[in-house]
């Protein structure tokens, strides 16, 4: 009788959680490749300069392995040298190719069915499904299929625990049947703060206020009519990607090309709605391409967020859904009407914490921020072989760090019982996703920006994360963190 009551009690209580540390193993000695190259051109530098002449060959060669190991083991914020290379080189490729900024040629016509959108995004095409009307959206450099559904749920933080603690499982069977598919390319949440634009308001008016012609009511509805934003929602969609070459048998049955691959993603929307109402959740229809593009407008061009709104019938083309201009910074991104920045979660809660944790950021009030949630699913075997080569390359370490006498790091015994977790939870059955958090921050002007910047990165801490501002490459991370189009770095 006892042992019932605890176990009642146990699954009406809301649970901690824990998440996984971020690898940060190398190829050798907790090295990376890069380490590694330069690590070898000083020490073949050295040793050439040793047995070929001694002491003074050793000194004309001292600038070869002294930056060497400058570039190697000095770091800048928390990464080494020799890892900022690459983002350095093509950050001035791209500024002296001209390719961070974007102008858009307003007379120059469009080829029919693409995207007017900046950078590698100008290669998406947009197809309208025959069946139920839903937009998706073709990417066929990456042999993608994408099409977006918007939710409504209730607050999280408003429910009693055994609620949160029952829609949390629920949750997880969502990400379970994800996981089980095998042709998921990708799922990304997208949570984003938009201007109220009083639509409501009118709609309440229009349903219950009286519209005589007393000078009241006038009054009321004028006042209603130009109220505009007055506030803050949140809107969030979950957008589903169909990986095109897991599925290019059941594309070719279903009679292949873009046909064929749509007929197969309808089946895993059918399948991910049926999953979302089993989680209480309240998915609307797909969106249509209409409703994608004014999603899009709004994210480039926040001032016409609320008139798109209030004007169903504005702004519903792909076409025209883009940019005019964009300006990419080392550090932030200006579009049409705001200045951008994008913050990556590198660090999620190392403690045991509640599934809520979240809410600092996503609750934060006076700033206009979109938070994405990219999940990237592993097929069982795939995710089996990643932890066995991980634990082999964690053992092997280990090994050879006893062989040369350095002491073992408390991180790296965590980030192997991580793995060891993981292969538990694969081995019970459950799925194994990599997950990416960024947040896009956006102001109308640069001051503004730096200040919901550090609003948002003080609100990190708080949720027990820790946030790094992305730099040299803002405007990819603003396609990934503030659109819904399942988009990566």
């Amino acid at each position: 009788m006892s042992q019932n009551t605890s176990q009642n009690r146990a699954e009406g209580e809301l649970r901690p959680v824990k998440f996984s540390r971020l690898t940060r193993r190398g190829i050798l000695l907790g090295l990376s490749i890069a380490q590694l190259v330069t690590l070898s051109v000083g020490i073949a530098a050295v040793v050439w300069a040793f047995y070929a002449g001694g002491g003074m060959l050793l000194a004309y060669t001292a600038p070869v392995w002294a930056v060497a190991a400058v570039l190697t083991w000095v770091p800048i914020a928390r990464r080494p040298i020799v890892e900022w290379i690459p983002v350095g080189f093509w950050w001035v490729w791209k500024n002296t190719g001209g390719q961070a900024l974007y102008r858009r040629r307003i007379v120059a016509p469009r080829p029919e069915g693409t995207l007017a959108l900046p950078g590698d995004m100008a290669r998406l095409r947009e197809y309208t499904d025959p069946t139920t009307g839903a937009g998706m959206i073709h990417d066929p450099t990456a042999a993608t299929l994408t099409v977006v559904v918007s939710v409504t749920h209730p607050a999280f933080v408003l429910l009693d625990p055994g609620e949160q603690e029952r829609r949390v499982a629920s949750w997880g069977r969502v990400l379970a049947t994800v996981c089980r598919s095998g042709r998921v390319s990708m799922l990304q949440v997208l949570e984003r703060t938009l201007p109220d634009s009083g639509s409501g308001l009118a709609e309440w008016w229009a349903s219950h206020g009286t519209g005589d012609t007393s000078w009241a009511a006038t009054t009321y509805a004028e006042l209603i009519d130009r109220a505009g934003p007055a506030g803050e929602r949140h809107a969030t969609t979950l957008s589903l990607s169909l990986d095109m070459h897991a599925a290019a048998r059941q594309i070719r049955t279903a009679g292949g090309g873009i046909k064929g691959a749509a007929a197969v993603l309808r089946q895993e929307m059918s399948t991910l709605i049926a999953a979302l109402r089993s989680a209480d959740l309240a998915p609307s229809a797909w969106l249509t391409c209409g409703q994608i593009a004014v999603i899009l407008r709004s994210a480039y061009d926040p001032a016409v967020a609320a008139s798109l709104e209030r004007h169903g019938e504005l702004g519903q083309s792909l076409a025209t859904a883009g940019p005019v201009a964009v300006n990419e910074s080392w550090d932030h991104l200006r579009t049409d009407s705001a200045h951008h920045a994008v913050l990556w979660i590198s660090e999620w809660p190392r403690s045991m914490v509640y599934p809520g944790f979240l809410a600092p950021v996503l609750l934060s009030t006076g700033i206009q921020r979109s938070f994405s949630l990219l999940c990237t699913p592993m097929r069982s075997d795939q995710a089996a072989r990643d932890i066995r080569k991980k634990k082999t390359e964690y053992i092997s370490d280990a090994h050879q760090r006893q062989r040369i006498g350095q002491i073992e790091d408390a991180s790296q015994t965590a980030e192997f019982q991580d793995v060891l977790q993981q292969e538990a939870d694969l081995t019970a059955g459950h799925g194994v996703l990599r997950y990416t958090g960024l947040v896009s921050v956006s102001a109308s002007n640069a001051e503004d920006l730096d200040a919901a910047v550090s609003a948002i990165e003080q609100a990190a801490i708080q949720a027990s994360c820790e946030t790094r501002l992305i730099v040299g490459q803002q405007a990819q991370a603003f396609t990934a963190a503030a659109l819904p189009l399942c988009r990566t770095i």
